[in-house]
């Protein structure tokens, strides 16, 4: 009988095939490794040139804000065309001679914009003339001192409507709280005796004093009765209005020296200061704007009265349920917006704009506010960035009409226009076929001021 010399080793048939198997089974679990780690390798990430490119055609905020406002500027010369009868003779015979109507109509187009441009932000001819010395330095900033004093006003009427819109109310009476501002802002400037830097400050107050009592009347009719906001602000602008009317032409405020319906002049003393001498109309209320903007940014994002304003607009009924007082916040809000627009209406007769009461004093401020807060899409900064646009339209549209001859409505179409084609995204992404990946947000930011 043999006896294995090597009792604990494996058979020799059966080495090699261990010896194989184990072969075998170490390269199929380096190809399940390899294969492992191929699948859970992360794919690199996108460089940041790559995320711009992807998302600059994409339904955002800024593309479609921008691509509006070409809409708007392509319809505005359209309109320009069409309203111009020697430009529109051209096209009658356009088969036969197609240059003179192309020809007529870029002239026509790029002089009225290119004067829209001159009139708002920069002339070269200016500037050339201040390099040679052939006019100062004042003709150069002259086009940006229009821009801003047009601007100064509609961000407050602006920033009255966006913040009573992010609380839920429907604050249509902006315009009425600017003629009462501008009413006891201009009583205050040429009835009270008062030493200067006081007696500004005092009229400043009381045109945001007037507002803020022609804003508590909705709030509280609103808290208290449920009336509805946008009726008795449409109302309220009327009795506003007409009482502007009917004030002028009493005793001791009608200038006693005109038959006409206009008020004695705002003391000096009571005028906001000018910026930049006093050959150039910007004056210190865009720097009032400016700090207004800042407040209400602050008071939306960093403080409890705004997480409450906003949680009322959201869901009344919720934020009833938490504990905060529905009733204080509406009053508040529409007090708040009714000081905004009330400062906005002081600007009006305390700066440069007027010196005395008229009945059309206002303009049109407090409706261009509801433009001014939509464009900015209720976001306080983003009212300062749309009031400049619009004082910039204001301002370049006078020398457009005056250079070019094109009517000064044009300016409101467009206005018209850009908030049209900016409160309707859908439209703007199917003209330019924007890619849908943000739309859907978009149009929720549109609809929450978020």
């Amino acid at each position: 009988m043999t006896t294995n010399p090597n009792p604990q080793s494996g058979s020799p048939d059966k080495e090699p095939a261990s010896e194989a198997q184990a072969a075998q089974n170490a390269l199929g679990n380096t190809e399940r490794a390899d294969t492992t780690t191929t699948e859970k390798t992360p794919e690199p990430k996108p460089s940041l040139g790559r995320l711009f490119l992807d998302n600059l055609w994409a339904a955002n905020t800024f593309t479609v804000t921008l691509l509006s406002l070409v809409l708007a500027i392509v319809v505005g010369a359209v309109l320009m065309i069409v309203s111009d009868p020697d430009v529109l003779h051209t096209y009658s015979y356009i088969t036969a001679r197609p240059s003179d109507a192309f020809r007529s109509s870029w002239t026509l187009v790029s002089e009225a914009y290119a004067n829209l441009f001159k009139g708002s932000i920069f002339d070269p001819e200016a500037f050339s003339g201040w390099l040679d010395g052939s006019n100062g330095w004042q003709a150069v900033l002259a086009p940006i001192s229009e821009t801003l004093t047009y601007a100064a006003p509609l961000v407050f009427t602006g920033l009255a409507v966006a913040l009573a819109f992010r609380g839920g109310l429907f604050n249509i009476g902006a315009q009425g709280q600017a003629t009462v501002g501008v009413i006891l802002a201009a009583l205050a400037g040429f009835l009270l005796p008062l030493p200067p830097g006081l007696h500004l400050l005092v009229a400043v107050l009381a045109g945001a004093l007037g507002g803020a009592i022609w804003g508590f009347i909705p709030g509280i009719l609103k808290a208290r009765t449920g009336a509805h906001e946008v009726i008795i602000t449409i109302m309220l602008n009327y009795v506003a209005t007409y009482f502007l009317t009917w004030l002028i032409v009493q005793n001791g405020v009608q200038d006693p020296t005109r038959t006409d319906a206009i008020s004695k002049a705002v003391d000096t003393s009571a005028q906001l200061p000018r910026l930049l001498g006093d050959n150039l109309r910007v004056h210190a209320g865009i720097l009032l704007a400016v700090l207004a903007t800042w407040a209400v940014a602050w008071l939306l994002n960093r403080s409890t009265l705004g997480f409450e304003l906003r949680a009322v607009g959201h869901n009344p009924d919720a934020a009833r349920t938490a504990g905060i007082s529905v009733t204080r916040t509406f009053v508040l809000i529409m007090v708040i917006a009714g000081v905004l627009a009330g400062l906005g209406g002081s600007n009006m007769v305390l700066g440069s704009t007027a010196s005395a009461l008229t009945p059309l004093v206002v303009a049109q401020i407090g409706f261009d506010g509801i433009l001014v807060a939509l464009l900015g899409r209720l976001k306080p900064w983003g009212v300062l960035l749309a009031a400049l646009l619009f004082g910039a339209l204001q301002a370049g549209g006078n020398r457009m009409q005056s250079y070019s001859g094109i009517s000064l409505e044009l300016v409101t179409v467009l206005q018209a226009l850009i908030v049209i084609f900016i409160a309707a995204p859908a439209l703007v992404k199917a003209i330019f076929q924007l890619r849908a990946a943000r739309a859907a947000r978009l149009q929720t930011s549109l609809a929450k001021g978020w």
